[in-house]
């Protein structure tokens, strides 16, 4: 039983892995881009201009100055979404 647990816990953690290093990979990669608009409040990945910090810091959802990555050429299909800072 103990076996059983140890090559399960193995595989767990090893698709883990697999997938945190493609997540690192494609963020901020070259088939990315910054969309700002479509955030979800406290979902964003960086800054959200002044007074805010990093990642998580947006106060609203859809704040202008808070982006996310997503596909390129997929920010303007997305409702509110822009490539450039909103006001």
């Amino acid at each position: 039983m103990k076996k059983k647990l140890l090559i399960s816990t193995a595989i767990a953690s090893a698709i883990t892995m697999t997938a945190a290093t493609s997540s690192v990979t494609l963020a901020g990669g070259a088939d990315m881009e910054k969309c700002y608009g479509v955030a979800k409040a406290g979902k964003n990945d960086c800054k959200a201009g002044a007074g805010t910090s990093c990642a998580g810091s947006s106060t609203k959802d859809a704040q202008g100055d808070a982006w996310v990555y997503v596909a390129k050429g997929t920010c303007d299909k997305l409702v509110g979404g822009s490539l450039t800072p909103k006001k």
